[in-house]
């Protein structure tokens, strides 16, 4: 006897508790029912990327200093550099720069650790292709600078949700000079900068 009323009550139990996950999930479904759909219409509308996304890497051969940093700190040793040594100068002399953008995990590490800064990333983010072998750029096609989706005539460019201003959900017919919900990394030091000047001058004159 007392089992069954165990199992009525376990029963019951999950049954409101099912009930209340199912009303949890139905009211977030029906908050984005009374909003307004953001639609981009791609190609001729295109998202502004954000300050740091990490779009297809820029080359700059002239920098390269073949010291191969960038293949040590690559997790799947990607990039391929072929280089001699030039006996008159007592240098590296690059000859060839490749990566396999098909395989790449753009994790930043090239980047980041390149002493010269020749390796940057761009805001280039349509690779696709129908052979994956196009993919592998050498220097000549990663020394292109792609255009900015901001300076494409044939493009209108449309902010993404973090960069919109507060209460602004529809990234279309927003003015340029409008600012956004959160503040930029250079605003941040700034406030940061003039914080540390008032906590100097407060103790002064103290």
């Amino acid at each position: 006897m007392f089992n069954f009323l165990k199992e009525v009550g376990n029963y019951a139990k999950h049954s409101f508790l099912a009930g209340r996950y199912i009303g949890q999930g139905l009211s977030v479904t029906f908050d984005h029912m009374r909003r307004r759909p953001i639609t981009v219409q791609y190609p001729y509308e295109k998202l502004i990327p954000s300050e740091r996304f990490r779009g297809r890497i820029h080359f700059e051969f002239d920098k390269c200093i073949s010291c191969e940093v960038c293949v040590r700190v690559c997790p799947i040793n990607l990039p391929v550099v072929d280089w001699e040594f030039d006996k008159a100068t007592k240098k590296k002399k690059l000859n060839h720069y490749s990566i396999d953008f098909g395989v790449c995990i753009f994790c930043g590490n090239c980047v980041e650790f390149c002493p010269t800064n020749c390796l940057s990333f761009t805001e280039e983010y349509e690779l696709s292709v129908y052979d994956r072998h196009e993919l592998n750029l050498d220097n000549v096609a990663m020394g292109r600078l792609p255009y900015k989706v901001t300076e494409d005539a044939m493009v209108t460019p449309l902010r993404e949700l973090v960069y919109l201003p507060k209460g602004i959900l529809n990234p279309h017919d927003v003015p340029d000079d409008a600012h956004r919900a959160g503040m930029l990394p250079s605003e941040i030091l700034e406030e940061a900068v003039n914080y540390v000047n008032e906590t100097n001058s407060l103790k002064d004159d103290s």
